[in-house]
């Protein structure tokens, strides 16, 4: 026996259960001119009956009425065990408890999500939540070695190749594409049943004219202690905040804005870092998300002013745990939103496209390797500045570029470029907000001089040199990046003209 024949698999009684009609007759048919026996309910057996096309009424398929007017129509142990037994190891035990396997499940589901945007609500709109269909689709999904499942007309046509093709079989290709489909059809179907019970209703979108929800489903918990209702971009900076300062391992402040962290200080201790986080860039402070990770009290806040008529205007302060001083501190802006959380950083996320839906897992590793490419060799390499700067490009929309120091034993974002389409624009704003950041500091300094003690760290490779190149000009001796572009040796060359130091990391950080 060839290896495809032995993976074909005839179809010899379907089950139909639709709500959306398109192609159900054409369907039928076919099915029934090859002999196929159907067996269905309700509307799908009066549709497919109206056209004279012969059905199995499931109620005599299975011995048992229909109940609750309606709620049970098909399930029941004969439908689901014809299912879902194993056509190799239990063919002898079905045979026992004669059963008729099932070999292709055509169910779409109630039409919950239309029914919910026209404004059926209430007990109406329950009885739109599918329970049988679901079940029969991921039954006939899970045993698809041996069921085919279709949960959209638009696979009708597919099935009918695949049937004239393979003689009245199909092949375990095109079995599990439409399993593939089949559970992301559910899934889809469940997430809009929760969406619309579970999900949160925001005041509006990213812009007013959106609506949004939010639904609180992942291992970082959260809790609203006071001031307005969370935003859909207060929640999306917020996301931002708490996944970088999560994996700092000092207590560090961060503060974002539209999801790019502007300003981020580490430290032994908590005290001073939020004026120092401020610092990296006061004028994006302004309305952002501020987070810290670890628990403050009012003194670790006091930066803000928040008993001041001049008080600095953050949307959201976020902490594992405030003082009650603090809460009554903050509590003086009665719209700042005050966020305490707990938890772990999921291990996967999530997209949604137009197409679809895209998943990864989480960038949880800042570098492969520390290798010196240059001719300066540094006695030794300042590890934790090296890794906070990392960990910072990781969090910003690439391309990301950070200039960070250490500023008297607190680590210290000092200028950032992010979310540029190209590089150089990135380093320019970077060592611009930079330069300015050290004259406000001390307006008798030279930056250039000061830049020398900074490090530029780029989320990923430099394509050309012209941004180091740049970055070098205005003073930095020290650049990190990934390593890995076609022109490394012009980097290389432009860094040891400088005799600044170059160290490659090997992974790159692309946040987009």
């Amino acid at each position: 026996m060839s290896s495809l024949s032995s993976t074909l698999h005839p179809i010899r009684t379907a089950l139909l259960s639709v709500s959306d009609k398109r192609g159900l007759v054409e369907l039928g048919r076919t099915l029934a001119n090859l002999g196929i026996r159907l067996v269905a309910s309700g509307g799908t057996r009066s549709t497919l009956q109206a056209a004279g096309v012969q059905v199995v009424d499931v109620a005599t398929y299975s011995g048992h009425a229909q109940a609750f007017d309606g709620r049970i129509k098909t399930l029941s142990f004969e439908v689901m065990a014809s299912i879902l037994f194993d056509r190799r190891q239990h063919a002898a035990e079905a045979a026992q408890l004669g059963l008729q396997p099932i070999d292709l499940v055509v169910v779409n589901l109630y039409p919950f999500v239309e029914r919910a945007a026209a404004g059926v609500d209430g007990a109406a709109l329950v009885e739109s939540i599918d329970i049988g269909g679901p079940t029969l689709i991921r039954a006939a999904a899970k045993n698809y070695a041996g069921v085919a499942v279709l949960t959209d007309p638009t696979q009708y046509a597919e099935l009918g190749s695949e049937l004239q093709t393979y003689g009245g079989a199909t092949s375990l290709d095109a079995r599990k594409r439409w399993m593939q489909k089949a559970f992301l059809h559910t899934a889809a179907y469940d997430a809009a049943i929760a969406e619309h019970y579970a999900g949160e209703p925001l005041r509006y979108g990213e812009n007013p004219h959106q609506s949004a929800v939010y639904i609180a489903d992942g291992p970082l918990a959260m809790r609203v202690h006071g001031g307005k209702a969370l935003s859909y971009n207060n929640l999306l900076d917020l996301d931002a905040a708490l996944t970088l300062v999560h994996d700092l391992p000092d207590p560090a402040f961060c503060i974002v804005k539209h999801q790019n962290p502007c300003g981020v200080a580490s430290a032994p201790a908590v005290r001073g870092l939020l004026e120092l986080a401020w610092q990296g860039d006061p004028v994006s402070a302004f309305g952002a998300v501020v987070a810290c990770n670890r628990p403050v009290d009012r003194f670790d806040l006091e930066y803000l002013q928040m008993d001041q008529p001049d008080r600095r205007f953050v949307e959201v302060v976020a902490a594992p745990a405030f003082s009650p001083d603090a809460v009554s501190y903050l509590g003086n802006n009665k719209n700042l939103r005050i966020v305490t959380y707990q938890g772990q950083l999921p291990e996967r996320r999530r997209r949604s496209l137009a197409m679809g839906t895209v998943s990864q897992s989480r960038d949880n590793r800042l570098s492969e390797k520390y290798e010196c490419m240059s001719r300066v060799q540094p006695p030794v390499l300042p590890i934790a500045l090296i890794e906070f700067g990392l960990a910072v490009v990781r969090a910003q929309k690439s391309n990301a570029i950070a200039i960070v120091r250490d500023h008297g034993g607190a680590l210290q974002l000092l200028g950032m470029g992010a979310g540029q389409p190209n590089r150089v624009a990135s380093v320019r704003l970077a060592v611009e907000q930079a330069t300015a950041n050290l004259l406000r500091e001390d307006p008798s300094r030279d930056p250039a001089q000061a830049l020398g003690q900074c490090l530029l760290i780029s989320d990923a490779f430099f394509p050309f040199a012209d941004g180091p190149e740049l970055a070098l000009r205005a003073g930095l001796r020290a650049l990190v990046e990934p390593g890995g572009s076609l022109r490394d040796a012009e980097v290389i060359a432009a860094c040891d003209r400088a005799s600044a130091l170059l160290l490659f990391t090997g992974t790159r950080h692309f946040l987009h």
